[in-house]
């Protein structure tokens, strides 16, 4: 495609990009790609022990109830203050669960696609493993085909007011935060796994 008259070449191809490139499909890949290629696969056969091993004393992670006050609804609440401690603390993989299914995922599914209500404070945190990527798939689920449904006009709108001072910016900056939070953190559990197994 030549370019226009007074247009550069460099910015002919980026027009030329913006009309061709399927931007939907590239997003949800980017996540996708890594979710079914690198860190489901590597999730199987997480025990009990792996999901509730602290590789020091004093980890953040999810804990038999004692209190009504405390965070969650069930048998089980997560470890959590406001502010964070510096430095943060040390977290499990159950911990990390619990940040990413009600957080990372849950609370914007809720919020863009119409996913059920959820906040730290209602979630149901898992005391097992099975229970946990259970909760976890069922979140990615919801999670990736609200994205798959976004066409370019609806990723470039503003993200809305649930994400409070980012309110302004668009729905395609929100799914590639939400890919990096879940890249950096499932590579964390990732690792926590590979500890767990050279102990």
């Amino acid at each position: 495609m030549p370019p226009e008259r007074g247009q550069s070449l460099s910015a002919n191809r980026l027009t030329f990009a913006r009309m061709t490139n399927d931007w939907t499909n590239e997003l949800t890949e980017q996540l996708d790609w890594h979710w079914q290629n690198h860190v489901r696969p590597r999730l199987e056969g997480l025990t009990d022990d792996e999901y509730f091993w602290q590789p020091v004393a004093d980890c953040w992670t999810v804990r038999p109830r004692t209190s009504e006050n405390e965070p969650g609804t069930g048998d089980f609440t997560v470890d959590f203050s406001f502010p964070e401690p510096t430095p943060p603390p040390v977290t499990t993989i159950a911990w990390r669960l619990a940040h990413i299914i009600p957080g990372v995922l849950g609370m914007r599914s809720a919020s863009h696609f119409g996913g059920p209500p959820v906040s730290y404070q209602d979630f149901p945190y898992a005391g097992t493993a099975d229970e946990a990527l259970k909760q976890l798939d069922d979140a990615y689920a919801t999670w990736i085909a609200g994205v798959r449904s976004l066409d370019a006009e609806a990723l470039a709108r503003p993200c809305g007011p649930a994400e409070g001072p980012y309110a302004e910016l668009s729905m395609a900056a929100l799914v590639l935060h939400i890919n990096r939070e879940m890249i950096h953190h499932c590579a964390e559990i990732l690792l926590l796994r590979d500890l767990y197994r050279n102990r």
